[in-house]
């Protein structure tokens, strides 16, 4: 009787410690992935890869940046809402991903469904931009042109769904100007092409374009906000140039795979959300056009919700279709 009481307590020691042995390590113990959906070179890389250089050091892990372009950002949205619900897969997404999904009937996942976000990011200023060849100097003259032109003038974007995508198909259905879009896997080999002269325009972000119109690549019309900005200060808005009532600001999440636990992307949320508003960062965003935002995973579901009823009714309005 002894003998089998010593061995009962013997067992059950031992089922305690494996069991204090099997406890899951703190989030994060490994480096976690940040997938950009999109090329390098536009606004999503950059903010992908300023949260990365801040995050690393903070959880003493690597962040590594994963570009994985196509389908107007959702093959790397896609790879985000399928990873393993822990964590250590993140997505910069764009209004692709959280807001304009409505063009497709065929994703091999739904982003509304198989993606949460974690915390809004930032929003940027866009700026409608032209070839120097055209010849136009304003909203005015090149709304003008577009009229007189139907079709022929082609914009580039990022892609289907993309910021850039949908700023330029809301201004086609306010301004009732007829353009042609040109999709690339992102902002970058799109301005590339702008610059070379084999597209016409593009609705920009400011922080990409601002170099290339400094150095007079490419000319400036109008910016996509209702208020001009500090670094355009010459550029009018879109809105006060012969498209009233016209706004399109593109914002950003980082977001996740819709099963990972609450505790995971709240400790995410708090970790990003200093990360962005923390003063130091300050010039940086200025000088990329960029408004950080942060605040709590509500906040952006929120906010998802609210744009998502706006591009809906564009997409469905101009009838557009990516698939």
């Amino acid at each position: 009787m002894k003998t089998t009481i010593k061995w009962l307590g013997a067992a059950i020691a031992l089922g305690f410690a494996c069991n204090c042995g099997a406890q899951p390590a703190a989030y994060p113990n490994k480096p976690i992935r940040l997938i950009v959906p999109y090329a390098p070179g536009g606004v999503a890389d950059l903010l992908s890869r300023i949260v990365a250089q801040r995050l690393g050091p903070l959880y003493n892990q690597q962040i590594i940046i994963d570009n994985r372009p196509g389908s107007g950002g959702h093959v790397g949205g896609d790879i985000a809402a399928k990873s393993a619900p822990d964590g250590y897969t993140i997505v910069l997404a764009t209004i692709a991903h959280n807001a304009a999904y409505a063009m497709y009937s065929k994703l091999s996942y739904d982003p509304a469904r198989d993606l949460q976000p974690v915390v809004l990011l930032a929003e940027s200023q866009g700026v409608l931009v032209v070839h120097p060849s055209l010849p136009v100097r304003s909203v005015k003259e090149f709304l003008a042109l577009a009229r007189a032109r139907p079709g022929d003038l082609n914009y580039g974007s990022a892609g289907p769904g993309s910021a850039t995508h949908m700023a330029a198909e809301l201004f086609k259905m306010v301004a009732k100007v007829n353009l042609t879009h040109i999709p690339y896997k992102g902002s970058g080999p799109a301005m590339t092409d702008l610059i070379g002269g084999q597209i016409h325009l593009m609705f920009e972000n400011v922080s990409t374009a601002l170099p290339h119109v400094k150095a007079r690549k490419i000319r400036a019309l109008g910016v996509t906000s209702r208020q001009r900005m500090a670094s355009l200060p010459e550029v009018p808005p879109i809105s006060e140039s012969g498209v009233p009532g016209y706004e399109a600001v593109p914002y950003y999440t980082i977001s996740t795979a819709s099963k990972v636990p609450m505790d995971i992307v709240r400790k995410l949320n708090a970790d990003i959300d200093n990360i962005v508003r923390h003063p130091d960062l300050a010039p940086r965003w200025n000088e990329l056009g960029i408004t950080p935002l942060g605040g709590s995973p509500e906040a952006a579901v929120k906010r998802n919700a609210a744009e998502t009823a706006v591009w809906t009714r564009v997409i469905k309005t101009a009838g557009i279709r990516a698939d």
